[in-house]
């Protein structure tokens, strides 16, 4: 124990002094001046075992936030989980509850739900910031020239459609994708080069156990026609091994359009496909100098 000097040498009836004057309200400067004590360690001592008078706290604006978290760590929830309910830090928390009982160990379940359920603002947020990029890079665009539409047919075909391979030398065009905007855009730039609606082949490619049906009017609806006009579906075969994803109402299959006497007009966007080629390299070698 730190030795009492001689002025405080009546402990006792000094500390009897101070508890009196805790009690009566009075703050630990108050003590001090009034007693004439001088030594802080002395004082503490003095003081030991006495609570402050509430008017002598700072407020704190966690305080509430202290109390919350012990009332739900008393429930029996995880920092996690407390902390997705307050919006604090995982170290406040610990500050405030860690002489309370821990909860019982969550199952996978409940850890699943909570890792869930934390994320759900964050993807919230950033399907907001998704959607206002996605809308100022359509604004972006404005309105196309034929030219535009030009090049851009090309290089869809040229990236989706079927080329003729050194096994498999024919020349004719045909073009699937399962996005009905692409399709939409295809048949556009097909309209621009001429070729009329009476050249084109439509088939559905859908998996066996989808909405066949469904999946022809879909079709038939992007395309312009009727369900009539539309040749045979194919059917792809099940495969109880495989974990599909493309299931539910919105899973429409494939749409295949297939152009007639389409050789000169393959070869064409072949020369077509190749001159972009050509003028993009030559406009990145003047980029470069």
């Amino acid at each position: 124990m730190t030795a009492i000097t001689s002025t405080y040498a009546d402990f006792e009836r000094l500390r009897e002094q101070a508890v009196a004057l805790r009690r009566e309200g009075l703050s630990r400067r108050q003590i001090r001046d009034r007693l004439h004590v001088d030594n802080n360690d002395i004082l503490n001592r003095l003081l030991e075992g006495e609570p402050p008078p509430d008017w002598t706290k700072r407020p704190n604006a966690k305080d509430d936030l202290r109390e919350k978290a012990r009332e739900l760590r008393l429930k029996g929830l995880t920092y996690d989980q407390i902390q997705l309910e307050l919006g604090c830090s995982k170290s406040s928390i610990s500050l405030w509850v860690r002489d309370l009982p821990k909860p019982p160990k969550r199952t996978r379940e409940q850890a699943s739900l909570i890792a869930k359920r934390g994320w759900e603002a964050t993807m919230q947020r950033r399907e907001v910031e998704r959607q206002r990029t996605r809308h100022t890079a359509t604004q972006e665009i404005g309105a196309m020239s034929d030219r535009e539409l030009f090049l851009l047919g090309v290089g869809l075909y040229w990236s989706e459609g079927s080329k003729t391979k050194p096994h498999r030398p024919q020349e004719r065009m045909t073009f699937i994708n399962s996005d009905p905007h692409m399709l939409k855009v295809f048949l556009a730039w097909l309209k621009l080069l001429g070729v009329g609606r009476d050249r084109l082949r439509y088939a559905v490619h859908i998996h066996e156990t989808a909405n066949v049906s469904a999946a022809e009017r879909f079709w038939a609806d992007v395309a312009g026609v009727d369900v009539a006009d539309l040749s045979k579906t194919t059917l792809k075969k099940h495969n109880p091994k495989t974990n599909r994803k493309n299931v539910g109402d919105g899973y429409h299959g494939c749409l295949t359009v297939r152009i007639l006497q389409s050789a000169e007009l393959y070869r064409r966007v072949e020369g077509w496909w190749y001159g972009i080629v050509g003028a993009a390299l030559k406009s990145d070698a003047r980029n470069r100098t």
